[in-house]
């Protein structure tokens, strides 16, 4: 199983670089973040700079979307980023969520979801692509490499995924939603076509480690509460669309009964004044929490159902400590056990 870590580009820069470079240190390969420039810093001029201080991790956004950001553009700069640092980037699309609604912009249709995942990524990949009735392609562009991920929560978007993602990316750790969001994923892979096991999968989710007492529990479930706020803004759009009664499992849509709204400028913060309705089993569902070997115990889970990537929110007080844990204890007890003399 391979290992990210995910942040929210909160100046100083400095910081998500340095945080980076920890991560890379650790043993994390990748090295995700937000992308939602008005509330945060722009993401592409820091993975420029993160780049250029390490050598082995990738990075990208979880997520981006093809509202806010011309599709050509985002395919330009991975290219540019691949050739400058060798193909260290990877692509988190959505429909579109912080950055468009800030700014009073609406999600894009499925099918320009569809039609934008083809775009970057067939310019991102050094090919030609279709693109407002033209053929085109960057002629400066050789031997770039570009993976794009479709993160989604409903039938529609799981769909999109198992059709012509790379990558899927669930932001949620409940492991029975994620059976059966991997297992809708698959199916929809398989009826085009494809080998549903060609599609990677990722979970995303706060990892807050904690020292096993009582206390240090329930700090950590106040640190990641938000995280139910932000998966219950998501779901609340599955429900008005879909209902409460529809595909999407009951455990991921009853707990938004107590739902009264949603404020952008607290969108993944910690403490925030909005997620009073998300109850602590919830925190513990779609959280990690708890001491190293509860972390792997839930992850082993996650690999048993075909997770290839778990990837850490670490929007709490507890960054650093959580990367060093996961390189001491976690990461090497999930890495595959090789013998030095056979």
């Amino acid at each position: 199983m391979d290992f990210g870590a995910v942040v929210q580009t909160n100046p100083p820069a400095a910081r998500t670089v340095a945080l980076a470079g920890l991560a890379e240190q650790h043993g994390f390969d990748y090295f995700w973040t937000y992308d939602s420039h008005i509330l945060w810093q722009e993401p592409y001029v820091i993975y420029s700079q993160i780049l250029d201080r390490t050598s082995q991790i990738k990075v990208g956004p979880m997520v981006t979307n093809p509202a806010t950001r011309d599709w050509t553009v985002t395919a330009s700069t991975f290219a540019t980023l691949n050739a400058m640092y060798g193909n260290r980037t990877i692509c988190g699309m959505g429909r579109g969520d912080s950055a468009v609604r800030v700014s009073g912009g609406s999600p894009v249709t499925m099918r320009q979801f569809r039609e934008s995942i083809d775009v970057v990524r067939n310019l991102a990949n050094s090919r030609s692509a279709e693109f407002n009735g033209k053929t085109i392609r960057f002629p400066w562009s050789h031997g770039s490499r570009l993976d794009v991920w479709v993160a989604a929560y409903g039938p529609l978007a799981l769909k999109v995924a198992g059709e012509v993602g790379d990558g899927f990316i669930l932001q949620c750790g409940d492991v029975d939603i994620a059976e059966w969001m991997i297992s809708t994923v698959r199916t929809a892979a398989e009826n085009v076509g494809r080998d549903p096991l060609s599609v990677k999968f990722c979970i995303a989710a706060p990892a807050y480690i904690t020292d096993g007492t009582r206390a240090g529990r329930e700090h950590a479930r106040e640190q990641c509460r938000w995280f139910g706020g932000m998966v219950g803004n998501h779901v609340a759009d599955i429900v008005a669309k879909y209902g409460g009664n529809g595909e999407v499992p009951r455990a991921l849509t009853d707990y938004i009964s107590g739902r009264e709204g949603y404020d952008y400028n607290e969108h993944g913060r910690a403490g925030n004044t909005h997620v009073s309705f998300v109850p602590d089993e919830i925190v513990d569902r779609f959280c990690l929490i708890g001491t190293a070997e509860e972390h792997v115990s839930r992850l082993e889970r996650y690999r048993a159902l075909g997770v290839d990537q778990f990837a850490a929110y670490l929007d709490h007080d507890n960054k650093e400590e959580m990367l060093r844990v996961y390189g001491a204890h976690v990461i090497p007890s999930m890495r595959e056990e090789r013998t030095a003399i056979a």
